[in-house]
C-alpha cells in the first residue's frame, strides 16, 4: 500500500511516491549501516567534558538549568529527550537521561554541570557531520558547535524551554520522522537513522528546495514546512543523481544545453557518423572548440573526427542551441556542485505519467519548472526577454537539498518506506554509480 507522510505532504500536490508502510527491521539489519552508506554512527560519549567544566570555571556560579523556574521547566523536558536522543544519532542518550534525572532530583548548584554535559553531547550530535553529502556551498554544511557557545546560547535565552524545543525539534520534517520511529520503539531503523541524519541538513526557518531521490519528488519548503511540489525524474542506478548541498542563486531562460563528453560519445557522434553533419543543424547542435566563455568559439563540424570520439579516442564539445527541443527546455536552475548536475525543464513531458522515474544520467528534470521558477523570483520578476541563456538572479538565495530519503512518517502512525533504487541504505545491497561532470544530463 502506498503511503504518502501527513507533514510531508502537507499543502502540496498529492503526489504518488513508491513508499510502502512496513514494520521496523528487525535489530540485526539496523545494528550496523553498510560501507559507504550515509547512515551516521553514533558518536560514544566522552566520561567527562573537559570543556564544560572549563566553562564552569570561567563562569562561578552559573546556574543554566537550575536558576529558575522557567530554566527547570527546560531542564525537566531533557530526560524525554536525551532517552529517544539514539534516533538523533547519540547511542548514549538513554544513559545521560539517567544522569540528568538525578541531577534534576538532587538539585544543587553543582548539579547544574553534569545536565549541560549532557546537553552539549546532545547538540553536538544533532550537528555532527554527515556521511556521503557533498557541498556546493560549504556554508551549508554542519559545524560542531564548542561547548562555550552552546552553553552561551542555553544561558542568553529569552525562553529555556522555547530553546530546547527550538533545537531538539530540528525542523518540522525531521521532528516528524523522528518522533513516530521513538514511538515505536526498539533499535533505530538503519533506514531511518540514515534519512534523519539527511534531513538534519534542512533549514528550521527560511526557504529551501528538497529533492526526494527515491521519491522522484521536489517540495518547495518555507519554515521547514512543504508548500508546493512536483514530480520529478531523477538519474538511473548507472548514473545516479548525488546526495548534496548547495544554493541556486540565478534562474536561466532559454538555455543552451552544453552536453557532457560521454554523452556526446554514445548519442551524438555515432547518430553523425550514420547520417552527416547535416544531423547537427537539424538538431540544432553546435560544435565549439571548448566549453566556456571566450573558448566558445563555434567550429566547422566537418574537422571533427566523428568515428574517434564514438570510439572515446577524442573529444568533442558539443552545445545544442535553445529552442522548443532544447533538452533543457524552456529554463533551467544551476548550482555550484562538482557532479555538473542541475534542475531543467524537458520537452519531454510523457515520462512524469511514469510511477518510477528513475531515467536520467544525474540531472533533475522537472514536471513544473515555471511553478519552481516564479516561486523562486517571486511576483515581482520581470517576465523573460527571450533571449538565450537569460540570467535572472534569485534576490536572496536559497539553498538546495539533493537527498535520498528512504523513510518518512505514514498516515496511520506506521514508518512509511521507499524503495532504496540506489542501494544505500540497504546491507549488502549493490551501490549506485554517481553522475559526475562527464556524464550528468
Amino acid at each position: 500500500m502506498i503511503r504518502a507522510g501527513r507533514i510531508w505532504l502537507a499543502a502540496t500536490v498529492a503526489i504518488a511516491a513508491p513508499l510502502a508502510a512496513q514494520p521496523a527491521e528487525a535489530p540485526a539489519e539496523a545494528s550496523a549501516p553498510p560501507a559507504g552508506s550515509a547512515a551516521p554512527a553514533a558518536p560514544a560519549a566522552p566520561a567527562a567534558d573537559s570543556a564544560v567544566a572549563a566553562y564552569y570555571a570561567a563562569h562561578p556560579g552559573a546556574q543554566i538549568w537550575l536558576g529558575t523556574t522557567d530554566a527547570r521547566a527546560a531542564a525537566a523536558k531533557l530526560p524525554d529527550i536525551l532517552k529517544r536522543a539514539p534516533f538523533d544519532g547519540l547511542a548514549a542518550g538513554p544513559e545521560l537521561a539517567k544522569k540528568v534525572e538525578a541531577a534534576l532530583a538532587s538539585g544543587l548548584p553543582a548539579d547544574d554541570q553534569a545536565i549541560s554535559e549532557a546537553w552539549v553531547q546532545y547538540v553536538r550530535a544533532l550537528k555532527a557531520p554527515i556521511d556521503g553529502v557533498s557541498y556546493g556551498d560549504e556554508a551549508l554544511a554542519p559545524v560542531v558547535p564548542p561547548a562555550d557557545a552552546i552553553l552561551d546560547s542555553a544561558a542568553k535565552a529569552a525562553s529555556p524551554s522555547g530553546y530546547v524545543d527550538e533545537v531538539s525539534s530540528v525542523n518540522p520534517l525531521y521532528a516528524a520522522l523522528r518522533d513516530e520511529a521513538a514511538k515505536a520503539g526498539g533499535i533505530p531503523d538503519l533506514r531511518v537513522r540514515a534519512t534523519l541524519s539527511r534531513l538534519r541538513l534542512v533549514p528550521a526557518k527560511g526557504r529551501a528546495i528538497i529533492v526526494d531521490i527515491p521519491a522522484a519528488k521536489l517540495m518547495m519548503v518555507e519554515d521547514g514546512k512543504v508548500v508546493d511540489s512536483m514530480k520529478v525524474i531523477v538519474g538511473k542506478k548507472a548514473g545516479a543523481t548525488p546526495i548534496l548541498a548547495s544554493t541556486i542563486h540565478y534562474v536561466t531562460f532559454n538555455p543552451v544545453w552544453h552536453i557532457p563528453q560521454d554523452i556526446a560519445r554514445v548519442r551524438v557522434a555515432p547518430v553523425v557518423v550514420k547520417r552527416g553533419v547535416g544531423y547537427l543543424t537539424l538538431a540544432r547542435y553546435q560544435t565549439v572548440e571548448k566549453f566556456g566563455g571566450e573558448k566558445e568559439v563555434p567550429i566547422d563540424p566537418t574537422t571533427v573526427d566523428w568515428k574517434a570520439v564514438a570510439a572515446g579516442k577524442a573529444d568533442v564539445y558539443v552545445r545544442q542551441l535553445s529552442g522548443p527541443q532544447n533538452m533543457m527546455g524552456k529554463v533551467k536552475f544551476g548550482f555550484v556542485n562538482d557532479s555538473g548536475v542541475f534542475l531543467h525543464d524537458t520537452p519531454d513531458k510523457k515520462l512524469f505519467a511514469r510511477d518510477r522515474r528513475y531515467l536520467s544520467h544525474g540531472c533533475i528534470r522537472l514536471e513544473r519548472p515555471q511553478a519552481l521558477a516564479a516561486w523562486l523570483l517571486g511576483p515581482s520578476a520581470p517576465e523573460p526577454s527571450g533571449e538565450p541563456e537569460e540570467l535572472v538572479l534569485v534576490k536572496k538565495g536559497v539553498p538546495i537539498y539533493l537527498t535520498y530519503l528512504t523513510a518518512q512518517p505514514g498516515d496511520g502512525g506506521e514508518i512509511a518506506y521507499a524503495e532504496d533504487v540506489y542501494g544505500l541504505d540497504t546491507v549488502g545491497a549493490a551501490k549506485a554509480v554517481m553522475a559526475t561532470a562527464a556524464t550528468a544530463q
